[in-house]
């Protein structure tokens, strides 16, 4: 009878210590979890893009604690491929991972977004559409480095629209074309625009003259209610016309934005821009984090996807500001290339930093408004870079 009991007990502690992560983990669970600590330090302390990188990070730290994957995600039977579909035992994540799957957040982050977006900057000065559009050069720079690093057209396509500056858009096109680089797709796009400020302004003050950066512009026209609410009605028509892929995003962009500005549907407009647009960040952040897993996340290609993403957004800039460079010249002066740094989709923080800049030179000098247009121009420029690779390579 004793031996019994004793025979019963080592086997209950021989149970409980295999269940226990303790038992479980690997130098893989562990270095990813100083990832997580690490990204959730940037969040809360530096405040570099709380709102996404702080889910993004605890979403990787859940997934990457040893043993709880099975509890968290599911589990696979065997000899069958770790497919999101062959799971069993759905866990929680699982099901966050659903928007994700589906393709359904970054288009519902994209309507809050419109919702919250002014595009009269764009409407009043649409010559911003040629700085947006130079800002793209990042994307299809990236694109041609990342095929020369080795990595299939489709992977590649996916890794450049990091150049974009656009966090949803680059988990949209990653899931699409590259599923299984998303993770590190998702956190190099949103680190590097939480960067943006010490990214852009050393190359804002190299290219451009104390000259160039103290240029005052005139003041943007009045745009009226009827051209808000025929812009975002015509741009979906254009755009769908000739670049169907890019609807699913751009279209909801417009919806969003005509929420805004009809103005007969402010609770629809109030709730995309704060308990929607919230909800669904939480749900993508800890979706992406949780994919982040450490025998995947830890390979050479995160160093090359890494690389690939600040050399984008390096060119995008640089794109921006030469195409606003171009721009000045031809007009004599009038447009301040400050501006063409804003050509990148991160709104509106692209936009701030080419007002601070210019107020280095001159105090008086106010840029934001003026900034405005191609930053919006740079989310429209962003989501038709992506019906484009989308196009070519799905």
């Amino acid at each position: 009878m004793q031996l019994n009991l004793l025979i019963d007990f080592g086997g209950i502690f021989s149970n409980l210590w295999e269940s226990m992560g303790l038992s479980q983990g690997t130098w893989q669970n562990y270095v990813m979890l100083l990832i997580s600590f690490v990204l959730m330090f940037l969040a809360i302390v530096k405040k570099y893009e709380p709102m996404l990188l702080l889910p993004i990070a605890f979403g990787m730290f859940l997934i990457n604690l040893p043993g709880a994957e099975h509890v968290l995600w599911g589990t696979y039977a065997e000899d069958v491929e770790h497919t999101y579909d062959n799971v069993q035992n759905r866990g929680l994540l699982w099901y966050f991972y659903y928007g994700v799957d589906k393709v359904i957040y970054p288009p519902i982050i994209f309507l809050g977004i419109g919702a919250m977006t002014d595009f009269g900057p764009l409407i009043a000065n649409p010559k911003s559409m040629l700085i947006g559009a130079g800002a793209q050069l990042g994307i299809f720079i990236a694109f041609f480095g990342a095929f020369l690093l080795g990595f299939p057209a489709a992977a590649a396509a996916a890794i450049a629209i990091i150049g974009g500056a656009d966090g949803p858009t680059a988990i949209y096109v990653a899931k699409i074309l590259a599923e299984d680089l998303l993770p590190m797709i998702a956190i190099a796009a949103y680190s590097y625009m939480a960067l943006i400020p010490a990214i852009q302004k050393p190359i804002m003050r190299l290219l451009t003259t104390k000259k160039e950066r103290a240029i005052r512009m005139k003041p943007l026209r009045q745009v009226s209610k009827l051209e808000r609410i025929i812009f975002p009605v015509a741009v979906t028509l254009v755009v769908g016309l000739f670049l169907p892929d890019a609807i699913p995003l751009l279209g909801m962009l417009m919806l969003g934005n005509l929420f805004r500005e009809s103005g007969v549907v402010e609770r629809l407009s109030s709730q995309a821009q704060n308990g929607l647009m919230n909800t669904i960040t939480i749900f993508l952040g800890i979706a992406v984090g949780c994919k982040a897993k450490g025998d995947i996340f830890l390979q050479p290609q995160t160093l090359y996807i890494i690389l690939i993403g600040v050399i984008a957004f390096y060119c995008g800039t640089i794109g921006g500001l030469l195409t606003a460079k171009v721009m000045c010249k031809v007009t004599k002066g009038q447009i301040n290339p400050l501006i063409g740094s804003a050509g990148v989709s991160a709104v509106p923080m692209a936009a701030r930093i080419s007002e601070d800049v210019g107020r280095e030179t001159d105090p008086q000098n106010h840029l934001l408004m003026h900034a405005m247009g191609p930053n919006v121009a740079g989310v429209i420029g962003s989501a038709l870079a992506a019906g484009i690779l989308l196009a070519c390579f799905a």
